[in-house]
C-alpha cells in the first residue's frame, strides 16, 4: 500500500472509534521526530516553592529534632502526638497486623516475600561477595564487600499504600546484611495501613514509625533524640520527598530520584489487544504524568489496542487518571518493523519495558536499556511490581541508559584490599616513587623508596 494510503488508513481506523484522545505516530511520517521528543518531554525541575519549603522544613529538623518532626506532623499529616517516640509502631502492632489479616492476603504476603528474597540471594551470590588473590611476588590484592550498618526505607501513605514497597527495598537489604532497617511512612489522621504494617513485619523490619514528607527524610538523614541517622534513605515518595531525598545526599546516601512511572510495550500483533491495553493502564493509573507507549508494526493491531483502550477504560475506577495520562503523554506509534521498534525502545530506555511477542527472545538481545525487561505475553509489569521477584524499584526518565534497579549492592560497600609483601615493595615501589616524583608529591615518593632495599 502506497504510504499516503496507508497513513490515512492507519488513523482513520483509530480516529474514527477514539474516545481516548491518545496520540498516534508513524516513524514513516515527516514530523515523527517532532512529534516524538513532544512525547518524550518532561520536566524534571522541581517547582521553586517546593524546594524553598523543603530546605525550611529539613533546616528546621536538624536544628529541633524531634520537636520538628512533631510539628510538621501534626500540621501536614493532623496526626497529634506528645512524642516522636508515641508515633513509634511497635513489633506486637506489626504482627498483630499481619495476624489480622484474611488467610489470602497473609499467603500473598509471604509468598511475594519469598520469592523477592530467592531473587535477591541469587543477586548477591552474582555480585556480592568479597574476593581476594596473591600476585606472583606476593602482594595480596582484593575487595572486601561489607553491608550498611543502618538504612531508612520511605513507604508512602495518604491516598495510596505500597506493601510491595516495603517487601522491595527491605528484603535486599536484610539480603545484603544491614544490621537495622528503619522504615518511615505517613499516616494521616492516624490512619494505619494493616497491610502495609503487616508487610513490614513479614519483611523484618527493625523500627517503624508514622512520620512522612520532607520532616522524615531530615529525622533519617540528620538523626533526632528518637529516630537514628542512617547511612541511605531509600523508596518513593512524593515531590517533597524527592527534594528532600536530593538535598540530604552527601549526608547520607540515596538509592534514586524517580520520575513518573512508565511502560512501554513493544508489540508484534500477536498477543490480544485488551491484555495490551490493560497493561498500558497499569501504569497510567500511578498518576496523570505517568507514561505509556506502544511500539508496533502493524497499524490494524494499533487500531486493534486504542478500540480495547475505548471499550476497558470506563470500567476502571481510576478511569479519569487513565485518561489523563495516556492523553498528556501516552502514544501508539507505528514503526516499519521490530527491529525499528527496539532501536527506538533503546532511546527512551523505558522503566518497564514489556516485549510481547511470538518470540521474545528473537528481540531481548537488541534491547540495551531499560530497567526492567518483561518477555512474552504472559509477563505482565503488574506481576514483576508484586511478586516475580526482581526489584521493582527501577530508573525512570530514560536513567536506565546509566542507572540500576534497586538490588543487593545498593546496601553494600566495597572496600579494596592490599597488602604488599617485602619483594612487591622492591618491584612497586620505584614505579609509585617515579609517578609521585611526576605529580610533585615528594612525600608519596619518599613514603616509596624508604622500603626499597639499599
Amino acid at each position: 500500500m502506497p504510504l499516503p494510503a496507508l497513513r490515512a488508513d492507519f488513523f482513520a481506523q483509530s480516529n474514527a472509534m477514539s474516545s481516548v484522545n491518545i496520540r498516534h505516530l508513524s516513524t514513516r511520517t515527516a514530523d515523527f521526530e517532532v512529534e516524538f521528543q513532544r512525547v518524550l518531554h518532561w520536566s524534571a525541575e522541581t517547582d521553586a516553592a517546593i524546594e524553598q519549603r523543603v530546605a525550611d522544613i529539613l533546616a528546621d529538623v536538624q536544628r529541633r529534632g524531634d520537636a520538628a518532626v512533631l510539628d510538621y506532623t501534626a500540621r501536614f499529616d493532623h496526626l497529634q502526638a506528645d512524642s516522636v517516640a508515641a508515633l513509634e509502631l511497635t513489633a506486637a502492632e506489626l504482627q498483630a497486623a499481619f495476624d489480622g489479616l484474611p488467610a489470602v492476603q497473609r499467603d500473598a504476603l509471604q509468598a511475594a516475600a519469598r520469592r523477592v528474597r530467592q531473587y535477591h540471594e541469587a543477586q548477591k551470590q552474582a555480585c556480592g561477595l568479597s574476593w581476594q588473590y596473591t600476585d606472583a611476588d606476593g602482594t595480596l590484592l582484593g575487595q572486601k564487600v561489607t553491608p550498611l550498618d543502618r538504612v531508612g526505607i520511605y513507604v508512602p501513605g495518604g491516598k495510596a499504600a505500597y506493601p510491595s514497597s516495603v517487601l522491595m527495598n527491605a528484603i535486599p537489604a536484610h539480603v545484603a546484611g544491614v544490621g537495622e532497617i528503619i522504615m518511615v511512612v505517613p499516616t494521616p489522621r492516624g490512619e494505619k495501613n494493616p497491610l502495609v504494617l503487616a508487610a513490614a513485619h513479614v519483611a523484618g523490619i527493625t523500627r517503624a514509625f508514622t512520620i512522612g514528607g520532607a520532616q522524615a527524610v531530615g529525622a533519617l538523614a540528620y538523626g533526632t533524640a528518637t529516630v537514628p541517622k542512617v547511612d541511605k534513605i531509600t523508596g518513593p515518595g512524593n515531590a517533597y520527598v524527592a527534594s528532600a531525598k536530593k538535598r540530604v545526599f552527601g549526608q547520607v546516601g540515596i538509592d534514586m530520584i524517580a520520575g513518573p512511572s512508565e511502560i512501554l510495550v513493544l508489540a508484534d500483533g500477536s498477543t490480544p489487544a485488551d491484555w495490551v491495553a490493560m497493561d498500558l493502564f497499569s501504569q497510567a493509573e500511578h498518576d496523570e504524568l505517568a507514561q505509556s507507549i506502544l511500539l508496533c508494526p502493524d497499524a490494524g493491531y494499533i487500531a486493534q489496542v486504542q478500540a480495547a483502550i475505548d471499550r476497558l477504560i470506563d470500567a476502571m475506577p481510576r478511569r479519569d487518571v487513565i485518561r489523563a495520562s495516556l492523553e498528556g503523554r501516552g502514544a501508539l506509534i507505528l514503526t516499519r518493523d521490530m527491529d525499528e521498534a527496539c532501536a527506538i525502545s533503546n532511546r527512551i530506555a523505558p522503566e518497564h519495558l514489556e516485549v510481547s511477542s511470538r518470540d521474545p527472545q528473537r528481540w531481548e538481545p537488541l534491547l540495551r536499556h531499560a530497567g526492567a525487561i518483561f518477555l512474552g505475553a504472559y509477563t505482565s509489569e503488574s506481576l514483576g511490581d508484586y511478586c516475580a521477584g526482581p526489584n521493582h524499584v527501577l530508573p525512570t526518565s530514560g536513567t536506565a541508559r546509566f542507572s540500576s534497579p534497586l538490588g543487593v549492592y545498593d546496601f553494600q560497600k566495597r572496600s579494596s584490599l592490599i597488602g604488599v609483601s617485602e619483594a612487591g615493595a622492591q618491584v612497586l615501589g620505584p614505579i609509585a616513587a617515579t609517578l609521585a616524583d611526576g605529580e610533585g608529591l615528594q612525600a608519596h615518593a619518599q613514603a616509596a623508596e624508604m622500603r626499597l632495599k639499599r
